[in-house]
């Protein structure tokens, strides 16, 4: 199994060298899995129970004090599914794969995600909160009203943070790509990102497979992780993530990241943010 994994887009971290350590062992994990799509959850779960990552435990926190989570994964056929807006789900990323295995629908959301979820086998009800997160939600001062227009000045004066976690992984023959996220700070309750949408935060097909991490609102409307895998056609994987990512740029004016798998297991990343931690293994 070949495969890359990363940790987010975003600003230099406090202890890089223990996150690193981190990534190193979720390839590890997912090297050692059976299948593509196998290997992307078992890779992305284990960055989803870490609190270094926005994803799972410690992922961000929206404006009613609820941490929501999403994910999605797909294969070079076409397989997809995704989950969104749950609530108390650590391992979102295994939600979507099962959406994608077990049903015939790509996304669910909310309250029915959940239920899924619990349907399948997947854990709920988990405490997501760390106390770093409890920090941070206390310091930004919350509004103590329900007032719809005092909450959504709140929103638009403090929201941000653009990490998310992601894997594609390959075998030679199959591919498959995931990506994970907390979401954004201080989003609106139930605000949606680039995550569950395909093509926008993950895509897959015959010619490799991409995660992307950043500002959701701006790769949802360029398509990033689809746009780099469409470079494919012109470039090896380095440099189709870095055209991608240029045009992006250019179009958006947004901070992002990707990473980029072809068949071979030929990898490629590009960010213009301070950091993207990456580990790969072949």
């Amino acid at each position: 199994m070949q495969l890359i994994v990363h940790g987010g887009a975003g600003p230099a971290p406090d202890e890089p060298a223990s996150r690193q350590q981190v990534l190193g062992d979720a390839a590890d994990a997912g090297a050692d899995a059976e299948t593509p799509i196998t290997a992307v959850e078992t890779a992305v779960s284990v960055l989803e129970t870490d609190p270094r990552f926005n994803a799972g435990v410690g992922g961000a926190v929206q404006s009613d004090g609820v941490v929501r989570t999403d994910a999605s994964v797909m294969t070079d056929d076409g397989t997809a599914g995704a989950a969104c807006a749950m609530p108390g789900v650590e391992h979102a990323v295994s939600v979507a794969s099962a959406v994608a295995t077990e049903t015939p629908h790509v996304l669910l959301a909310g309250e029915h995600a959940v239920a899924f979820a619990e349907e399948t086998g997947v854990e709920t009800g988990r405490d997501l909160w760390t106390e770093h997160s409890r920090e941070r939600w206390d310091e930004a001062d919350p509004p103590a009203t329900d007032d719809y227009e005092e909450r959504l000045a709140w929103v638009r004066e403090r929201f941000g943070g653009h990490d998310t976690v992601g894997a594609v992984a390959t075998d030679g023959d199959r591919l498959a790509a995931a990506t994970s996220t907390g979401g954004r700070w201080f989003a609106l309750a139930g605000r949606v990102g680039d995550v569950p949408q395909l093509g926008a935060g993950v895509y897959a097909d015959e010619r490799g497979g991409a995660s992307a991490t950043g500002e959701g609102e701006a790769i949802a409307r360029f398509g990033l992780a689809k746009e780099a895998v469409r470079a494919l056609d012109r470039f090896g994987p380095r440099q189709a993530a870095q055209q991608a990512l240029e045009a992006f740029e250019d179009e958006t004016g947004g901070l992002a990241g990707v990473i980029v798998l072809d068949h071979a297991g030929h990898t490629g990343t590009a960010e213009n943010t301070e950091a993207m931690q990456t580990a790969t293994r072949s």
